[in-house]
């Protein structure tokens, strides 16, 4: 039988936190959403490259997720519901006190993803708003853990917030218009140890994204890419910076943000070009 990777869980009692190695079975492992049980709507955003890089990502770095003992996690623009359902299925065997939400401008894709959490047997609240701005008093500095998969293809800034499912992609000027206002008011939402997992394409400058949360006192790394035929697509993961943590897995600072981007070409090679243009 395949040996398949152990999951570490932090011990909740006295003392310093010693992880305890939990053997996963093929039976065990961590369920995701089927597609065949995710709802669709023609004006929803359909799981697509962008989703499966996000849950592949959520699923790689479950074990770190998991030792954070999330009680809180949001999606904002959860689209058909695919990610959040996902990742509520990720935590169910481990964090079952987990509560989920999940945000969506669009109507119709808060309905979808209502009914694709309920088609799995997860309960998610989903309340239709702007990035977060309903929910960002009542869940002020508690989110554990939040994923994003923001509008992100370069358009003309008039289809930005577009009704229907244009506004599940339209992002404006480099794609970034949502990304930035999204990354404003993570701040507010984020608990001390929280996490944010963000798609980003190579045109958004997943570098100066980087740059820009660095500035708000967090570290960042690439946590999965992927490339298709049509685009180049990234998992970003951030973390409140601090010189160490109480586990020890993120004490990763500035000082190691470049070798973390050095590693992936496209980025790579956008660092460079800053470089270029900034001796110039």
């Amino acid at each position: 039988m395949e040996h398949l990777p152990d999951l570490e869980l932090a011990s909740t009692s006295g003392g310093k936190k010693e992880p305890q190695k939990i053997f996963m079975s093929p039976e065990s492992m961590p369920k995701i959403a089927k597609i065949q049980l995710v709802s669709s709507h023609p004006e929803v955003y359909e799981p697509c490259d962008d989703s499966f890089l996000l849950v592949d990502a959520l699923l790689a770095d479950r074990s770190n997720i998991i030792n954070q003992n999330p009680k809180f996690c949001l999606e904002i623009g959860c689209g058909s519901g695919y990610v959040i359902t996902s990742l509520a299925l990720i935590l169910s065997q481990y964090c079952p006190w987990t509560q989920f939400y999940a945000t969506d401008i669009n109507l119709h894709a808060t309905h979808t993803t209502l009914q694709t959490s309920a088609n799995h047997g997860v309960h998610v609240e989903v309340v239709a708003t702007d990035i977060a701005s309903s929910l960002q008093k009542r869940l002020q500095k508690s989110i554990d853990v939040l994923v994003i998969n923001p509008p992100y293809v370069p358009t003309p800034e008039d289809e930005v917030g577009a009704d229907g499912i244009v506004a599940s992609w339209a992002g404006g000027f480099k794609g970034r218009l949502v990304i930035d206002r999204i990354l404003n008011v993570v701040n507010e939402l984020l608990s001390v140890n929280g996490l944010i997992y963000m798609v980003a394409l190579s045109e958004n400058d997943p570098y100066d994204i980087c740059q820009v949360m660095k500035e708000k006192g967090f570290g960042s790394k690439i946590a999965l890419q992927r490339s298709t035929e049509e685009e180049r697509l990234c998992v970003i993961k951030f973390w409140r910076e601090k010189e160490t943590s109480e586990d020890g897995e993120r004490a990763d600072n500035a000082s190691s943000l470049n070798g973390w981007l050095g590693k992936v070409p496209f980025l790579n090679s956008l660092r460079k070009k800053g470089t270029e243009n900034d001796s110039r």
